[in-house]
Order: structure tokens, then C-alpha cells, then sequence
């Protein structure tokens, strides 16, 4: 990876009249906006279908794409829709939030539409689709066949035990009766696909690549959990015997509850952990570059006893180390890999960093501690590693400004000589750029000077995250001309 310069924004948070960013023109206008801006990587947050509480973090499928991001005006190209049916529906009140109520009402209604009038004339492509992917989406189509036969209820509330449990002859008579619904979710990704192949082609065009984000965990209510159950800490129910989460620190007292189940590390990687080298070939199919989420974990994780009410009761527990990290090396050499190595760092972890190649993370904003130290200072970066503002779980550079400790500011204005003239965010922005980080990614909040409002998600709030918007004249000419100043300034 060469120097270099990119943005973060979620697909969701592009703008678009039908209440949520697609794959669509607003895509390839900021693709636009990133070339003409000097940038040449776009990274997102996990693009699968979203569960309960809207977070891209808790999918369905960690290989299905998410139907949201299919672009109802290229349907209407297509020929599956009309510009009438699209622009009918109650789409939200507010340009600058995701109303995924009045989305999830809307969507899947026109959805259907477009595979009645599609199904026919795609199906020899579809069919072609779905034989290399096989190994997941037949599994995807029937789960979420099943999740709208039972009322989207979670699959472990599913009242017959003998699908409930995966069982031969239950998946063969399901599969027969739900199969419009299993043709209807597998032509939702032969569309996703077909739209995103063309996305990542005119990117590469322009000299942007995409960065994918790969959590280390799944949900329980997944396709993944319901068809592998051998892989995971579950009892002879399916139900998890110890759930994921973080231990109590400095920011939370009681730890943070993921509640994801576990992998059964040991049994993974008796087939070389087959199913992990599947998952990451689908991101890296889909991705230039892959963010592993809490490569902490992968040495040791925080295991949580499945009924505790917080993560403090939790205990460490080894993860798979070296053996996965040399599967990851072994099968995908060239991989472009980011390893988010944030939380409690220890000399094992480091070690396995350090195995691994890989580079870590480096946030700006925990770097002004005035009490102690701190390595996410520029001047302590090692030249592998990537400089983030802030995360997806960050405020923005302005909300920091206006939130953190008076010290703590104080710190970045005497470090960064930050002023008002240049503006305190943008003096942020130059000190990241600046640094000797190989690669430097801000998000999009940050470059459009907005503040905690425009936060993407608050842990350990259930509601109200993952809805910001941009507006649609916000990537403006003008504010890609002063990025790319600053980024042909440090050499990026």
C-alpha cells in the first residue's frame, strides 16, 4: 500500500430520494467527488442486510449483500420499475436521516415488484450467480424465506423444532413450499451484485478502491449461526453457552455486551478454518481492501456467561493466534488487510500484530490524553499503520472539540497548533494527513465540519444510531479542491 488518502462514509449515509443511500448515481458522484479530491480509497461500513437495531454490525448473512443499497432509479432503467411506484411511497421526512421504519415498509414491496416483472428474463444469469455462490446464499434465501413464513421472528423462536434445528428432510419440505421467497431473496442479490460489480468497476476507473469492514462476530439471528452450528458455543438447542463482549474499562464500568455467540475456535480450525477463508474471499471479491474488526479477539476474547446481565462476569479466553493468522497469510497473499487492533492492547496481541503484517489503527482523537502518554500521538506512528480521525463509534472532530476534556484540547492546539483562522477541525484533519501513517482516512462528517449530530452511532444506545445523511450538494467542488490541497501537501 503506497501513501495515501481516503474517506469514510457508509453507504447508507449517501444522499437519495428514497430514504437511504444506494448503489446508485449519488455512488458514482462521490466516487467523483473522491478522484476529483485527491482520494483513492473509499471506505464503508459492512454492507450486509441489517437485523435488529439497523446496525450494519448485526446482519442476517456475513456474505449477503443488504437489499436497501439496490438502487430503485436504476430499476427503473432496468425496466422493473416505474419512476411513479418509486417516488410514491413515504420515504421519511428528513433528507438528513435514515428513517429505517418508513424504508422497511416501503423497500420490499417494490422489490417484489421488480422480481415479478425480472425473475424470467434474468434467471439463466441468476442461475449463474447463485452456482458461485452456493457454498452461502441457498442457505441466505431459505433462512430469510423462513424469517418472513414465521413473522421475521429471531430462527431460534421458530416453533418447529425440525427447521428450528436445521434438520435434512425439514430443509428439503421447506425449501419446496417457500420457493417463490427463496427465488425472491436470491434475486435480491443477483441485483445487489449486478449493481455493485458495476460500482467497484467504474471506482477502479477512477483510481478509487473500496475498503470493506469485516466484524469479527455475527449475529445470532443469521443465516451463518442457523446453518453452521458447529461452529459456535451453542448448546444441544442451538442456544448459546457464552456470548461476546468487552471487558469494564476506563469508559464503561460493567464492559459492553455484544451478545454475539462465540466461535468454537477449536473446531474451526480443524478444516483450516474453511469457513473464515469463505467469508473472506467473499469481502475480498467484493472489496480492495479488508478491515478485520477486533483483531484483539483473535487472541484472546471476552467470553460472557450467556445470561449475565453485563460483561463484567466475563473471563478471557484464548483465540485461535498464529494458526489463523497464517491461514489469512497462506490462502490471500496479496491481501490488502487493516487490522483494527484498538481496546486492550497487550504484548501477545502486539506479537500477533507483528506476525501478522497487518497494519493497525491509530485514532486521532484518543491521542490528547493530558493525564499520560499516549502512542496515538503522529510522532509515535510506525510508517505501517493507518491514522483514522475517528471510528464509526467516534464522535466528529468538531463534536470532540465541543465534548472532550478542556485539557485534553488544549493538548491538540499546543501539539497541532491549532487556530480559528484554519479552523481547530481542519487543523486536526492537517495533523492526520501530515502524519507518517501510510494510509490516512477521515470521515466525510469531518471534512463537512459537523458536529455530534452528525455521529453515526453512540455504544450502548440502542436507538437513534446509524442514520446520518449527507446532504446532496455537501461534496461540493470547491471542498474537493481544498482536500486535495491538503492532500498533495503531505505527499498523499
Amino acid at each position: 500500500m503506497d501513501r495515501a488518502a481516503g474517506i469514510l462514509l457508509s453507504v447508507s449515509s449517501l444522499p437519495s430520494p428514497h430514504g437511504i443511500g444506494t448503489l446508485g448515481k449519488a455512488a458514482y458522484a462521490f466516487v467523483d467527488f473522491l478522484s476529483e479530491a485527491g482520494q483513492k480509497y473509499w471506505q464503508m461500513l459492512p454492507v450486509g442486510p441489517i437485523s435488529y437495531g439497523d446496525s450494519p454490525y448485526q446482519s442476517f448473512s456475513a456474505f449477503a449483500g443488504n437489499p436497501y443499497y439496490i438502487d430503485l432509479d436504476m430499476l427503473v432503467s432496468d425496466g422493473l420499475l416505474t419512476a411513479g411506484e418509486v417516488s410514491a411511497p413515504f420515504w421519511g421526512d428528513d433528507p438528513e436521516r435514515v428513517d429505517y421504519g418508513a424504508v422497511y415498509r416501503a423497500r420490499f414491496d417494490l422489490l417484489e415488484k421488480a422480481f415479478d416483472r425480472g425473475w424470467k428474463a434474468d434467471r439463466v444469469a441468476v442461475a449463474s450467480f447463485a452456482a458461485k455462490n452456493r457454498s452461502w446464499l441457498p442457505d441466505y434465501a431459505l433462512f430469510m424465506a423462513l424469517k418472513r413464513h414465521f413473522d421475521m421472528a429471531p430462527w431460534t423462536q421458530w416453533p418447529l423444532a425440525d427447521i428450528r434445528l436445521r434438520k435434512p428432510a425439514a430443509v428439503a419440505r421447506w425449501t419446496e413450499q417457500l420457493d417463490r421467497d427463496v427465488r425472491f431473496f436470491t434475486y435480491l442479490q443477483y441485483l445487489f451484485h449486478r449493481q455493485w460489480t458495476a460500482l467497484k468497476a467504474y471506482a477502479g476507473k477512477k483510481g478509487v478502491q473500496l475498503i470493506g469492514d469485516l466484524p469479527i462476530y455475527v449475529a445470532l439471528d443469521s443465516a451463518d449461526v442457523w446453518a453452521n452450528p458447529e461452529m459456535f458455543q451453542l448448546d444441544e438447542e442451538n442456544i448459546p453457552t457464552a456470548v461476546a463482549g468487552v471487558p469494564p474499562d476506563a469508559f464503561t464500568a460493567d464492559g459492553q455486551l455484544w451478545g454475539n455467540p462465540l466461535y468454537d475456535w477449536e473446531r474451526m480450525a480443524q478444516d483450516g478454518f474453511s469457513w473464515w477463508a469463505r467469508r473472506m474471499q467473499n469481502t475480498l471479491s467484493r472489496f480492495d481492501v479488508a478491515r478485520l474488526d477486533h483483531f484483539r479477539g483473535l487472541e484472546s476474547y471476552w467470553a460472557v456467561p450467556k445470561d449475565a446481565p453485563t460483561a463484567a462476569p466475563g473471563h478471557w479466553e484464548k483465540g485461535p493466534g498464529a494458526a489463523f493468522v497464517q491461514m489469512l497469510r497462506e490462502k490471500f497473499p496479496q491481501a490488502l488487510i487493516i487490522a483494527e487492533d484498538l481496546g486492550y492492547v497487550t504484548e501477545e496481541v502486539q506479537a500477533l500484530l507483528d506476525l501478522s503484517g497487518f497494519p493497525g489503527m491509530k485514532v486521532l482523537q484518543f491521542a490528547f490524553d493530558h493525564q499520560q502518554p499516549s502512542s496515538y500521538l503522529p510522532h509515535c506512528y510506525p510508517v505501517n499503520c493507518v491514522c483514522y480521525t475517528g471510528a464509526h463509534d467516534n464522535t466528529t472532530l468538531r463534536g470532540w472539540l465541543a465534548e472532550a476534556d478542556p485539557l485534553d484540547v488544549a493538548k491538540a492546539k499546543a501539539y497541532l497548533g491549532l487556530s480559528e483562522e484554519e479552523g481547530p477541525d481542519w487543523g486536526l484533519l492537517r495533523g492526520g494527513m501530515g502524519s507518517v501513517a501510510r494510509l490516512f482516512i477521515a470521515q466525510m462528517q469531518d471534512y463537512l465540519q459537523l458536529g455530534d449530530e452528525a455521529r453515526m452511532n453512540r455504544p450502548g444506545l440502542p436507538d437513534g444510531n446509524w442514520q446520518w445523511r449527507m446532504k446532496p450538494d455537501a461534496a461540493s467542488p470547491a471542498l474537493a479542491e481544498k482536500i486535495k490541497k491538503l492532500t498533495v501537501l503531505f505527499g498523499r
